[in-house]
């Protein structure tokens, strides 16, 4: 399984904006919302994973393959960066989870034989319950 550990720092680029929201002057003054940017067309990562992000159709790709992930919940940038990184990782854990395949099941023959003479005991309840007409 790959890791944004794995990937290269220089794939990956962070750049500090000014976060919205409440914060009094310190949101006027200090960048530290963080935009991570992420070429996935462009990156070193197997075609696999490639095609399974982009699959995805998360709203935070864009046509081209860029992923943009906005971190800007505490007001510290190192935790936010940190934040966009394990928001990647989520990605990419998502983009490398392959469902198990379904193996379709037949019903045991005991089991379809008791289903069958349980419908065949119910129909004769119903036409024993049928009146019956005098010539």
């Amino acid at each position: 399984m790959i890791r944004v550990q794995d990937i290269s720092e220089s794939e990956i680029e962070f750049s500090a904006i000014r976060a919205s929201g409440p914060g009094g002057q310190n949101v006027n003054k200090v960048s530290t919302a963080i935009h991570l940017r992420f070429d996935i067309v462009h990156s070193s990562l197997p075609e696999s994973i490639k095609t399974g992000l982009l699959a995805l159709h998360d709203r935070r790709i864009s046509a081209e393959g860029v992923l943009v992930i906005k971190a800007q919940r505490t007001r510290s940038q190192d935790k936010n960066r940190q934040e966009a990184l394990a928001r990647l990782d989520e990605l990419l854990a998502k983009a490398q989870y392959r469902q198990k395949q379904r193996r379709p099941s037949k019903p045991t023959r005991s089991s379809v034989r008791k289903r069958l003479d349980s419908k065949a005991q119910h129909g004769k309840k119903k036409t024993e319950r049928k009146r019956i007409l005098e010539d």
